[in-house]
């Protein structure tokens, strides 16, 4: 799954990335976790970033709390599923990120977190689908959610998933609500591993609140107690 993204640049970076215009404040974030509000740039916005709240509630479930929500989708799955199915065929969005967070198991009880980045640490985006529905207020709220997939050889190292990673001359295609069936399907494989790189990350990350630039420093490989260890 993926339950934790980056997105530490500037709203002038991301403007001219995915050349679009953000009206809204942006500062760089370092741990994104389900629930928050974050940019993405939505189907019917292609020239424009959108703020949405990162997890889904589903169709089915009227005015569920914000709370209970889906953060991913498997992309195997998406056009069958009758959960997605509708969102996917005309709700597609953009996820802006510069690099995504996965948990390596050494045992029992130990974790070590790694961050996952392209070469560069530039930006790049995750396939997501959204949706609007109805709060317990009856307030309108708009949610997204991202895909994800089988993991390259890079990340099947720590992970048996990974987020869909879309080429950059793929995403138009993406937010086309012309684009076929057949062709977006194409589009949710793993990313090229050799693309990409991975490092170690204190443990800090594991506290959503924790959300400074420490958090995606490249440091020795520790546990979720901050302890040192020997695998990397």
């Amino acid at each position: 799954m993926c339950g934790r993204y980056s997105l530490a640049k500037t709203k002038t970076d991301l403007e001219n990335r995915f050349e679009a215009e953000m009206l809204e404040p942006f500062v760089p974030r370092y741990n994104i976790a389900p629930s928050q509000l974050v940019p993405v740039i939505t189907s019917e916005s292609p020239k424009g970033f959108s703020h949405f709240y990162w997890g889904i509630t589903p169709a089915f479930a009227k005015n569920k709390p914000v709370s209970s929500k889906l953060i991913n989708a498997r992309a195997e799955t998406i056009a069958e599923k009758i959960t997605f199915r509708a969102a996917f065929k005309k709700n597609r969005c953009l996820v802006p990120a510069d690099g995504f967070f996965e948990w390596k198991k050494i045992g029992k009880k130990t974790k070590v977190p790694y961050r996952f980045v392209q070469h560069g640490e530039t930006l790049f985006s995750l396939a997501g689908i959204w949706e609007e529905f109805e709060t317990e207020k009856g307030e309108t709220a708009h949610t997204f959610l991202i895909l994800t997939t089988s993991p390259n050889q890079l990340t099947a190292e720590i992970h048996d998933r990974m987020p869909v990673i879309l080429k950059k001359e793929d995403e138009a295609k993406w937010l086309d609500t012309r684009t076929s069936e057949e062709e977006l399907l194409g589009m949710l494989g793993p990313y090229p591993d050799e693309e990409m790189t991975k490092y170690t990350v204190s443990p800090m990350v594991n506290q959503v609140a924790n959300d400074s630039a420490f958090v995606i420093r490249k440091t020795l490989p520790m546990d979720q107690f901050g302890n040192y260890t020997l695998f990397g």
